[in-house]
């Protein structure tokens, strides 16, 4: 049964996704990100919130126009020896209506909650907008963790080479005398600690495929990998174009904005509680003692219309009460728009110094790789020609190390910082 039943869960979870189970080249950061889209549970309820406020505004509006319904009805009244029957409320005996009513009610109240329900739809849609900017950012977290993490390993993996062939040179050149004992075991130490560095790059490497995996697939899956383009990010924009895209593309506000719109209806609808409510209604068909067109040479087919007008007089306090209530969360909103507008410009200024920061500092790590490189190298050659010692190598090796390490934190650094930047703005 095992044997059967896996397999068959294997291909339905498959044929869930219209991408490959496996795929064949590495992930670039747009493959993710709409990987990201098609599997994340967060993303999608957001999304089917918005459906769902839709679908509520198609609601309130057919609550505006006039229903039309048939309405088929046999009365039966006992007898008392007339044609009337014995109740006075009835016309006869046998008594068959069949009519279709035009229905329609006409209040403030309505036109208040459709307008509500827009609203709400449009906060609904800028809170989908809102998730979907949050998965970008978790997307491109994840994304950047892992190329970080590709990097470190290839740099892990050199330093143990490094390292290796240092201790190869060192027992060289103790065999021939030209060293101590010491300079090999400092040299194998060394080469140890580089191995059990590289064990720990592979490991982190590990968790960040699982971490980007889980993300982006609809069932477990590790083999993949994506596409280093840290050497390919784009440059800074200006900060007064940042600021002007942030505060006409961020939902945040938008979502904020619809909400204060919808306490604004909400309070409204409350008022028009004690308003006037007027309903119509127009009837066309038959209400005769026989279910028939004609009966006795007269025609049954006609119409009838009523008007009602609603007039509230008394509710003991409840409609104030629901406009008292309505009027607490319109204020709350307008506070909370008001936070959401500071907010907003607070991380503006924090995202942008930061990706500022990151992007003046990959010029000089890159520098500092380049220049580790060759003190290496330099060292090298002097300590195999005698004019160095095993400790500055050792110190070199450690140096170069240090600051390939930096060199892929900073790259990674640098792209989710701009990441963060332009899902503020909009333009991710």
């Amino acid at each position: 049964m095992f044997a059967i039943v896996v397999p068959c869960l294997l291909r339905a979870q498959q044929q869930t996704s219209s991408f490959p189970a496996t795929p064949q080249s590495p992930l670039t950061l747009q493959d993710v990100l709409q990987r990201a889209r098609a599997n994340s549970t967060q993303f999608l309820a957001a999304q089917a919130e918005y459906k769902l406020a839709k679908e509520d505004r198609v609601q309130a509006r057919g609550a505006l126009l006039p229903s039309l319904n048939y309405n088929n009805q046999f009365l039966y009244t006992e007898g008392n020896g007339t044609a009337s029957g014995r109740f006075i409320a009835n016309n006869a005996v046998h008594e068959y209506v069949s009519q279709g009513n035009a229905h329609e009610v006409i209040s403030l109240e309505q036109f208040a909650l459709f307008n509500r329900s827009g609203a709400l739809a449009a906060a609904a849609k800028a809170k989908a907008e809102v998730a979907a900017r949050g998965l970008v950012v978790t997307a491109v977290d994840d994304f950047y963790t892992l190329v970080a993490a590709q990097r470190k390993f290839a740099d892990a993996n050199l330093a143990a080479t490094e390292a290796m062939n240092f201790l190869n040179v060192s027992r060289k050149l103790e065999g021939g005398g030209e060293v101590a004992h010491s300079d090999v075991l400092k040299a194998q130490i060394q080469y140890n600690d580089r191995s059990r560095d590289l064990r720990e790059a592979e490991l982190a490497m590990l968790k960040a495929k699982l971490e980007l995996a889980v993300l982006i697939f609809p069932d477990f899956n590790s083999e993949f990998s994506v596409l280093d383009d840290l050497d390919q990010a784009p440059g800074l924009p200006e900060f007064a174009t940042v600021q002007q895209q942030a505060l006409k593309n961020n939902p945040e506000l938008r979502a904020a904005q619809a909400t204060v719109q919808a306490g604004h209806q909400d309070v409204i609808a409350s008022r028009a509680g004690h308003l006037p409510a007027l309903v119509l209604d127009y009837f066309y068909g038959i209400d005769a003692t026989h279910f028939a067109v004609q009966t006795d040479g007269v025609r049954n087919l006609g119409y009838a219309a009523t008007a009602t007008l609603t007039i509230p007089v008394f509710s003991w306090g409840s409609v104030q009460s629901k406009v008292r209530q309505s009027e607490i969360r319109e204020r709350q909103s307008r506070y909370e728009l008001s936070a959401t507008q500071r907010t907003v410009l607070a991380n503006l200024q924090v995202f942008y110094k930061e990706a500022d920061a990151a992007f003046a500092e990959l010029a000089v790590l890159r520098e500092t790789v380049d220049l580790a490189s060759e003190s290496l190298r330099l060292t090298n050659l002097r300590y195999q020609a005698g004019e160095s010692t095993v400790l500055e190598v050792v110190d070199a090796q450690n140096t170069l190390n240090t600051a390939r390490i930096a060199f892929a934190d900073g790259g990674a650094r640098y792209r989710i910082a701009l990441a963060n930047l332009q899902t503020l703005t909009g333009t991710l």
